[in-house]
């Protein structure tokens, strides 16, 4: 590939993640979109036109022969049905969290996440990690310490949120290239179906099913959510083939900012002063990690250049 060439690819890379995270970052609103659908609701509308657009997808794209392929090999079919699990829990998380009013603490998580990512890769993959990521974990689990006992309550939707996505990500790492996103999203969904259903059955026995009761606008976007969840995901698979971990890095935190920004202003949720100081030290730790990727991908680069003889 001519420099020319790389260049651009690295520029398409960095818009496709750009516009994922820049998508996922608007999801809290257009979930708020759709009360009073409740979360369990939602959810199972998600995993279902989830499906139904990756199907169609796939027809279009004429794709079956690589979710066949996948078929035929067991193993991998066992590591999409955790990774399945894994986003539903995430998914389901987010939503209670984003219909109960905890935006900011679901963008808690997200600014965690990276950090998160770190310790899976130390302790499940072995990984040896840099100091300033040793000190960037310190300064993050202090600042959990602080909001526990300073706030006075457990962020269990920040840290399900990071421990979720963060392994479904190492479960991602551990599948590698074997499974396309399309695919991928196509059988973590089709997995989900029967949890999608008995949620269904349990909404209608006890609030009732919203879909297509409330109005055309809110059936439309109901409809949608299959189509919200899905792009996001596949720029970013087009985005992360084109371009390093270190912008990926970079570009991450898109997302935890839009949805604590839409949960202070837009939303008004409360920020007392106990619960500024937990995240001014995550934000401290999140500093940490970016300039340790900054160096990181300094060092890369100039061990990269050959020199001239």
């Amino acid at each position: 590939m001519s420099l020319e060439a790389s260049s651009r690819s690295r520029a398409a890379g960095a818009a496709y993640a750009t516009g994922a995270y820049l998508l996922w970052g608007f999801l809290p609103l257009y979930f708020l979109l759709l009360v009073p659908t409740g979360p369990w609701e939602v959810v199972a509308a998600r995993v279902i036109f989830s499906l139904v657009f990756c199907l169609l997808l796939l027809t279009v794209a004429r794709g079956w022969h690589r979710i066949m392929a996948i078929i035929r090999q067991p193993r991998l079919l066992g590591w999409t049905a955790l990774a399945g699990l894994l986003i539903y829990i995430n998914w389901q998380v987010f939503l209670i969290g984003t219909l109960s009013g905890n935006v900011v603490e679901t963008a808690l998580g997200y600014f965690i996440n990276p950090i998160t990512t770190v310790l899976l890769g130390v302790f499940v993959l072995r990984e040896r990690i840099r100091r300033l990521q040793w000190v960037a974990i310190g300064i993050a689990l202090i600042a959990v310490v602080v909001i526990i006992v300073a706030y006075g309550s457990f962020p269990w939707i920040a840290l399900s949120l990071t421990a979720s996505f963060g392994t479904y990500g190492l479960i991602k790492k551990k599948i590698g290239p074997s499974v396309d996103a399309v695919s991928g999203l196509t059988l973590e969904s089709f997995w989900l179906m029967p949890i999608a259903i008995v949620q269904l059955i349990l909404v209608a026995q006890t609030t009732g099913i919203t879909f297509g009761t409330v109005s055309t606008w809110h059936t439309v976007l109901m409809l949608f959510t299959g189509v919200a969840t899905a792009v996001p995901l596949l720029l970013f698979a087009s985005g992360a083939r084109r371009i390093n971990l270190t912008v990926i890095g970079m570009i991450q935190f898109i997302t935890p900012i839009m949805q604590f920004l839409t949960g202070v202003l837009l939303l008004h949720e409360p920020m007392p002063t106990e619960r500024w100081i937990g995240f001014i030290i995550v934000w401290i730790a999140v500093a940490v990690f970016v300039i340790d990727l900054l160096r990181a991908g300094r060092r890369g680069r100039r061990t990269r250049v050959t020199p001239v003889v």
